[in-house]
């Protein structure tokens, strides 16, 4: 999109303006962002006047945008970007760009589902996050439990979740909220009536008993897979807030530290990771089927966790796309848990299970005996790769935080040396750009050694490039360009072999003499060659 059809866009669900010449705050920025992902998604432009006809005056804000999208998709659990625009005058425009929200689930900021009305943000009206919970297919969780009153909830699971609440949007109205006024606010008590997502998380054991007796999670530890007795048990008939930690204590008693050496230390990793195992309750709890027998079961051995819930996959979701296909079953619970910061990403738990997996250099998870009713996840924890989880720590927290998961999917096959010669090479780009692996004459290999894998076709360019010298690669990059009317950073890179960085050196050395002009301002820059240029 061009900065001149941005300035022509109309202001509303999907364009927001503002001047911020100087600054903008990142909290009221998130809110604008939240309401225009729960409006399908759209831009919140700074630099410009919100007044046709629209004037650029740059913008000063967020000189570091790229910090900045880290903190909103942690807050708003979705997928941001940006786009940095000059015009004629190198006034600076920042366009933040945010994708629409899940399906079934609206977007929440501290707490709070925002939504454009007319000029104003305001809290998402309540009929709009009803039809929005409803777009999932029949939630049964959020219909009402007809025969329970306030009395057969659990105040000490109430007020968990309302500590959770309060420190996670720092909403200081919500510690004087009523009980009543705080699970209205919540959306699990209605007019009509106590919601069965409210039986589920805050309910007291007799009444989750004779209205709802499936709600339940069975915590066993085995030594072993074979059938009999469990080593330990514990039968957790309540409120989801009131075990939700217990859950982890069980798992932490009997988590044992693994280790790997880097250089002259032994350094310890815990089996079983605490981010691992609360993400892989939320999602059983917030998708099983709470109308077909059976309870959620947490299986711990030695160096595996096997948690099963009642009911296949929700519709469209299957073991093979359940990275990138997220349907909540149960919408109303999965808010909830998103209001009190408890998800991490919305809808995106098990990509973040499969993340820490490669993290930590163990087994990717698996859905081995899952069916139309029951869904079974199985983790092995135990550390296979010491080596690649050495490389893991020396890559940094910097950058595995702005890895995607298919980054991580990647250099976890790179270093288990599977075979990826069918795989489209420029998915290796991001990898590139943050120099954690690099492309060699044989294929990729990661950027402080180990393997060497083979990529794309056996043919392909990048499997045949050998190392080329400064004035030949300046050449091969004019060669390229005479072949195409506009290219990137990156598909040049792909076609050399070398990295990013390199070619953005090579690209400012040629643009310097003359030769070749850079098409636009902003991050995925395009190139050309200059008119007067030998094609």
């Amino acid at each position: 999109m061009t900065l001149q059809e941005i300035l022509n866009a109309k202001e509303g669900h999907h364009f927001e303006f503002k001047e911020a010449k100087n600054r903008f705050g990142a909290d009221e920025a998130a809110e604008y962002l939240c309401a225009l992902a729960n409006h399908s998604g759209g831009r919140l432009v700074l630099g410009v006047t919100d007044k046709r006809p629209r004037k650029v005056v740059g913008s000063n804000a967020f000189e570091q945008p790229e910090s900045s999208i880290l903190y909103f998709m942690d807050k708003l659990r979705v997928r941001c970007d940006f786009e940095i625009y000059h015009d004629e005058n190198n006034n600076r425009v920042l366009v933040f760009e945010i994708a629409s929200r899940p399906v079934g689930l609206p977007v929440q900021f501290g707490g709070t589902a925002w939504w454009r009305y007319g000029e104003r943000l305001v809290p998402m009206p309540e009929n709009v996050r009803r039809a929005i919970y409803a777009e999932g297919g029949h939630d049964f969780t959020a219909e009402i439990c007809k025969k329970i009153t306030l009395d057969d909830l659990d105040i000490d699971a109430i007020e968990v979740f309302r500590s959770r609440w309060l420190d996670y949007s720092g909403n200081k109205r919500i510690a004087k909220l009523s009980v009543e006024q705080l699970l209205h606010d919540a959306d699990v008590l209605e007019d009509e009536g106590i919601t069965y997502a409210a039986l589920i998380l805050f309910g007291k054991r007799k009444p989750l008993l004779k209205h709802l007796p499936t709600a339940e999670v069975v915590y066993e530890f085995r030594t072993t897979e074979a059938s009999g007795p469990a080593g330990a048990r514990e039968d957790l008939r309540m409120g989801f807030f009131k075990f939700f930690d217990r859950i982890w204590e069980l798992v932490n008693q009997r988590n044992e530290n693994q280790h790997y050496q880097k250089r002259f230390q032994m350094l310890p990793v815990p089996t079983f990771n605490e981010v691992v195992v609360r993400e892989a309750l939320l999602n059983a709890v917030s998708h099983r089927n709470y109308q077909q027998r059976g309870s959620i079961f947490v299986r711990q051995y030695a160096r595996k966790l096997i948690v099963e819930s009642p009911g296949g996959f929700p519709p469209g979701v299957t073991a093979e796309n359940i990275l990138n296909k997220h349907e909540a079953r149960n919408g109303l619970i999965a808010a909830v848990f998103q209001r009190c910061g408890l998800v991490e990403r919305s809808g995106q738990g098990m990509n973040l299970i499969y993340e820490q997996s490669v993290r930590e250099a163990k087994p990717l998870p698996h859905f081995n005996g899952s069916d139309d009713y029951c869904v079974k996840l199985t983790l092995d924890l135990k550390v296979i790769h010491p080596k690649m989880l050495a490389m893991m720590q020396q890559i940094g927290e910097e950058k595995l935080d702005v890895m995607s998961t298919d980054d991580y999917l990647l250099l976890g096959a790179i270093y288990r040396g599977e075979d990826m010669r069918g795989i489209d090479t420029s998915r290796f780009s991001h990898l590139a750009e943050l120099e954690i692996i690099k492309y060699t004459e044989h294929g990729v290999e990661p950027t402080n050694g180990g393997v060497n894998l083979a990529i794309g076709n056996q043919s392909a360019t990048i499997a045949d490039k050998m190392p080329i010298e400064n004035a030949d690669r300046n050449q091969r990059v004019l060669e390229y360009m005479a072949n195409h009317e506009t290219v990137t950073t990156n598909e040049i890179a792909s076609y050399l072999g070398i990295s990013p960085r390199t070619v953005r050196n090579v690209l400012k050395e040629l643009i310097d003499e003359g030769r070749i002009e850079k098409m636009d301002n902003f991050r995925h820059a395009k190139y050309a060659l200059k008119n007067t240029e030998q094609k």
